[in-house]
């Protein structure tokens, strides 16, 4: 395997946090800017901003698969290159949105050209060996906490000057990645090895039952779909939820959401590489699951904001390091020319569970505030979250089960 220049690591570095970044500075804002743009109440704008996030996530689900094939047909550096554009004209189509049909438009473009983080993951795959892949996707979840950390920061503020603001900043970092990756960033997928474009496994449900055949992907399949739907489902309503039990506004939630970029950044840049060899890959994503059930079975009950902080980290400890093991572990079942394939399709289910959970969510949340509230608790929705985090568990201990009964047969056989 070949090993990349230096430069090529440095842009994949740099992509994914220009990505989150930008994800980052509209996290803060975005509640806001529908409910300023939809005239609304806190409960039906919540609604509202659970749809917009769905069918971005709806394009990107039909989409993914294709753009995977894509790069194993014709390289990874042009697709990169072609989201970077896609991503900086979404970006000054939400600056520059005068109502919500606009906004709409560009969650559509943000959908087709979002292929930047599953192409960076096969790129990775192509330049690093397999016993190395759970730190180098370790490094990629420390780009994306990087970008998290400046992004609501830097978003809260501007965004309290005005809400367009942050979307010019982030359509000039895309483009100015773009100028960058067009002059040294290098193929990493040799011809030898690039395969021909089979449409029929460009739809995504086909794309998931191609993948079907490798049997040891489907319950790890199984663990990212319900993992991210709870996951999807607090960060699409973590805003809403701050301003309803603490009355926070853009700024404070933007400081939470840097403290989640820290932490993503410490756990998945160095706890990643110490627990990983250490435990196993098995048992950190056992127990990674684990601490966050915790967690989202203690957030419904904070009732002061400094609370938040341990909250997050002692979260992002478990799902950080479950994250990329997961991620690893699925990579390692596929042969190289399938690695593009491999990424789209883990895409599209991290998609899938991107229409489920904020739809779930902020559904929840909108029947936990207000006076018409079902549940009168803003934070009901986590206890669902924590039932799916423990229902993975189940799954993923029959599979364990499972897998030693085998290997007994086999030693006795």
């Amino acid at each position: 395997m070949k090993k990349a220049p230096r430069s090529a690591l440095f842009f994949i570095i740099v992509t994914v946090v220009i990505d989150m970044l930008g994800v980052g500075l509209a996290w803060p804002i975005l509640p806001q800017l529908v409910k300023e743009l939809s005239g609304q109440g806190i409960s039906d704008s919540a609604l509202i901003y659970g749809f917009l996030i769905s069918g971005f996530a709806l394009v990107q689900f039909a989409v993914s698969p294709f753009i995977g094939m894509l790069s194993d047909r014709f390289g990874r550096r042009p697709i990169l290159l072609i989201s970077l554009a896609g991503l900086g004209v979404d970006y000054i189509i939400l600056a520059l949105a005068p109502n919500l049909t606009w906004l709409v438009i560009g969650r559509i473009v943000a959908g087709l050209f979002s292929a930047t983080v599953s192409t960076a993951n096969a790129y990775i795959a192509d330049i690093t060996p397999k016993e190395g892949r759970a730190a180098a996707f370790g490094m990629l979840g420390a780009a994306f906490g990087i970008g998290f950390t400046a992004g609501p920061l830097i978003g809260g503020v501007l965004g309290e000057i005005d809400l367009q603001y942050p979307f010019w900043l982030a359509a000039g970092l895309a483009f100015a990645n773009l100028g960058l990756g067009y002059f040294i960033l290098p193929e990493s997928l040799p011809k030898a090895k690039r395969k021909p474009i089979d449409l029929r496994k460009a739809n995504p449900l086909s794309a998931l039952l191609y993948i079907r055949r490798y049997a040891s992907l489907a319950v790890l399949l199984v663990a990212l779909f319900l993992t991210g739907i709870a996951q999807q489902g607090l960060q699409g309503i973590w805003v809403l939820w701050t301003d309803a039990q603490f009355g926070w506004g853009a700024a404070e939630a933007g400081y939470s959401l840097a403290w989640v970029g820290v932490c993503i950044a410490f756990v998945q840049r160095y706890l990643v590489r110490i627990v990983v060899p250490r435990f196993g890959e098995r048992r950190v994503l056992f127990g990674g699951f684990a601490i966050s059930t915790i967690a989202y079975l203690f957030l419904p009950y904070l009732t002061v904001g400094w609370a938040v902080y341990p909250g997050i980290l002692f979260h992002i400890i478990g799902w950080g390091c479950a994250s990329p093991t997961l991620t690893a572990m699925m990579s390692q079942n596929v042969p190289d020319n399938e690695q593009g394939l491999l990424q789209g399709t883990i895409g599209s289910v991290g998609t899938v569970a991107m229409i489920v959970g904020p739809l779930f969510a902020t559904g929840i949340f909108a029947k936990s505030v207000g006076p018409d509230a079902w549940f009168a608790l803003s934070g009901t929705f986590y206890f669902f979250g924590a039932a799916l985090f423990v229902i993975t568990l189940a799954f993923l201990s029959v599979d364990a089960v499972r897998r030693r009964l085998q290997a007994n047969q086999k030693s006795v056989g």
